[in-house]
């Protein structure tokens, strides 16, 4: 099975993506497709035994649409075409509306016989000839649409769109080249082009609303360099492309430059600018041994660097990723959104027959141009656009920030989140921690040397990411690695390996390892546990520090009433001299992940909405049950993938930042819908008794358009 993303274009309204989907669909061996009109993305899940992309790209491109690779290079080019074009139709329908205004004038101001009826009919000529470009060049995307829509047998927002121009222009045609006939004589030129003028404006800005949020995905994919300069045995180097970099490479990064991979410094001091990475504008110390990440630029001196993680493993790709699906996504607001446009577009249809049946009785002169009007302020294009607009707009913010959202349905759940479950080591805490010393305990203390013991524990917690493991994975001594066989990681608990004898030795908390003396708490300190069957046991001793932003960040929840308590697998009496500190509304220590997973489940029951905000293997099962899930940038990747959105940051104050956000964009949600529904409301009727001439209603619901997008880009700022 295969996965593909794919770039659309051509795409103008919600109803757009059911088209695709239905096409795609449609080619054998495609097994899945998701298409989102707002991030102008296609997620395939297809068959590559039974399908092919040429024959998946056909099938889009007969649907009347494009596709391309999601590479940026096609992406950036795609989007500039597609903004010229727009731009240019704008241009062209602008004109021609004014200039077409400009001959209308005369007739709107004329009293009596001041204007000559000859006179009159020359200049509905002039408009006539600077309609057809509007209408042959600037409308054909609504014609388009409307086209690929019947062809599909589903009725997009273009398609009464697309009535009104036809029906419009067709009854002013008559008017102009036949006073007498069944038309009348009054025209609507004017109306038509600065309907089309209006609608293309707001198009245009949702244009410019979708490339803004695609532009971040494109410079987090610039960051990452083509080639590094590997460093091999005899000191010298050799350029090489990135994608044949491997672990445990060692790679020389000049000043300027970006560093290719994953990794740790082994040689120099400088500083690093992750902005791309974290949302941190300001340069970020590092110091040998120091962890750098791929996408990062050099900007302090050249340094060596040893590769960790390549390719598709790198936190980079992992963000490129998550923007990726994210964009992809359409979200449940939009998608009920989606429901109601259907059905809406069918009563507007019937709504505009009915008003022409009924206007043909009581005055057939005007019963076109109220089935014309209540076509036009009908078209729910601002309720399309009232959800996905607003919800884009501020992921593209938080992007910027180093918050990277893996499903944006998790704005609306954390806006009405009441209790936040924070993990302790790695999450409250700093993950990087500070050697304190080894001690000894139980009845063959004195089997192996100290040195041996850091030895073998370091080469153990090398196989793990938890913090408290790569805390211990970073002291250790020179020598070759220890070989360790069978090797594995109990959620919650630890590691475990078999050395060269067979025995099994285990690294992690005391219960695990088999330390039951109560003698182990040395004043607060973090200790990791080593040993073998109660030998040559070994208590790993460590102080852990506080995120700086850490107590700000809670009190700032708890004052949004937000409850805070913390959720930690660390010892009871650790665990609540933390909460103690932080000061949170509760505490759990010595918590399982079956402990974790049941207290939330318990609060759930309760009634309340939860968070959980956490960073190991062990908090997965319960960064999967809660109703919004958070995950540190530095955390396990199996704690990503389960998270609803990612602090690529690491800074717990981008979660209250994160919240007022997400308040903010519910409220401009809200006020989206509530204007495009209240707009129908008060137009439909104006439209139907007469009221309301085409002009103004091309004018009310192109500006309704143009509103719903100015006020969901303001969450981009």
């Amino acid at each position: 099975m295969a996965d593909s993303s794919l770039r659309i274009s051509g795409m103008h309204c919600a109803a757009c993506a059911g088209i695709i989907e239905q096409a795609v669909s449609k080619v054998g061996g495609v097994i899945d497709v998701q298409v989102s009109a707002a991030g102008e993305r296609a997620r395939i899940h297809w068959n590559p035994a039974r399908a092919s992309m040429t024959d998946i790209v056909a099938a889009i491109a007969n649907a009347g649409y494009g596709a391309l690779p999601d590479a940026a290079m096609e992406a950036r080019e795609a989007r500039r075409q597609e903004h010229r074009a727009a731009l240019w139709r704008l241009f062209v329908a602008a004109f021609c509306a004014m200039q077409v205004m400009m001959m209308a004038t005369p007739s709107y101001v004329a009293h009596g016989d001041e204007l000559a009826m000859d006179m009159r009919q020359l200049l509905n000529w002039g408009s006539w000839l600077l309609t057809l470009p509007v209408l042959a060049f600037s409308a054909g995307p609504f014609f388009r649409g409307a086209w690929h829509a019947l062809r599909q047998r589903r009725i997009g927002m273009d398609v009464p769109v697309s009535l009104g121009i036809a029906v419009t222009f067709v009854a002013s045609s008559g008017a102009t080249f036949d006073p007498a006939g069944p038309f009348g004589h009054e025209v609507y030129f004017d109306s038509l082009t600065m309907f089309v003028s209006f609608l293309l404006a707001g198009r245009w800005l949702e244009v410019r609303a979708r490339h803004r949020v695609a532009q971040v995905l494109e410079s987090t994919l610039n960051g990452m360099p083509e080639s590094a300069n590997r460093v091999l045995d005899d000191g010298s180097t050799e350029t090489v492309s990135v994608q044949r970099l491997a672990v445990g490479d060692r790679v020389r990064v000049a000043v300027g430059q970006a560093f290719p991979a994953d990794g740790e410094l082994i040689e120099g001091q400088t500083s690093a600018d992750e902005a791309l990475l974290t949302g941190e504008s300001r340069p970020v110390s590092k110091v040998e041994g120091a962890p750098v990440v791929a996408g990062s630029i050099n900007l302090g001196a050249p340094v060596t660097m040893r590769v960790a993680r390549t390719g598709q493993d790198t936190r980079l790709q992992a963000i490129v990723a998550m923007m990726r699906d994210a964009m992809t996504q359409r979200p449940a607001l939009a998608r009920a959104a989606d429901r109601w446009a259907g059905p809406f577009l069918w009563t507007v249809l019937l709504l505009a027959s009915g008003a022409a049946a009924v206007w043909s009785v009581v005055d057939p002169s005007r019963a076109v141009w109220v089935a014309v009007s209540v076509l036009i302020v009908t078209c729910p294009c601002a309720l399309s656009l009232a959800v996905p607009a607003a919800l884009l707009s501020a992921s593209s913010a938080l992007a910027r920030r180093g918050v990277l959202l893996q499903r944006l349905d998790a704005l609306e759940a954390w806006s009405k989140i009441d209790r936040v479950y924070f993990d302790k080591t790695g999450t409250v805490t700093d993950d990087s921690l500070h050697w304190r010393g080894l001690i000894r305990h139980g009845a063959g203390a004195g089997a192996r040397s100290d040195a041996e013991l850091m030895h073998m524990a370091s080469s153990l917690a090398a196989w793990s990411t938890h913090p408290m493991s790569r805390a211990v994975a970073a002291q250790a001594l020179p020598g070759a690695p220890f070989d360790w066989r069978d090797v594995q990681e109990h959620a919650g608990l630890g590691l475990s390996g078999l050395d060269a004898a067979g025995k099994l030795w285990r690294l992690g908390s005391a219960g695990f390892v088999g330390v039951t003396s109560a003698a182990t708490d040395l004043g607060g300190a973090a200790v990791v546990w080593f040993g073998c069957d109660h030998n040559d046991v070994a208590g790993l001793c460590f102080d852990e520090s506080v995120r700086p932003d850490a107590a700000e960040a809670i009190a700032g929840l708890r004052a949004r009433g937000i409850e805070v308590l913390l959720l930690s697998g660390d010892r009871a009496d650790r665990a609540a001299r933390m909460a103690t500190q932080l000061a949170v509304d509760g505490v759990i220590g010595d918590a399982t992940p079956e402990i974790k997973l049941a207290e939330i489940e318990s609060a759930q029951a309760k009634g309340l909405r939860v968070a959980m905000v956490g960073d190991g293997i062990n908090d997965a099962p319960v960064l999967a049950r809660a109703d919004v899930s958070l995950a540190m940038g530095q955390g396990a990747l199996v704690a990503r993938a389960h998270a609803d959105a990612v602090v690529a940051s690491n800074r717990l104050g981008d979660l209250v930042k994160m919240h007022d956000l997400s308040r903010r964009t519910m409220r401009v949600v809200r006020q989206n819908l509530v204007w495009a529904a209240g707009y129908n409301l008060v137009c439909i009727p104006l439209a139907l008794v007469g009221w309301l001439p085409p002009w103004a209603a091309g004018l009310g619901m192109a500006s309704s358009s143009v509103l719903v997008i100015l006020n969901a880009m303001r969450l981009a700022r």
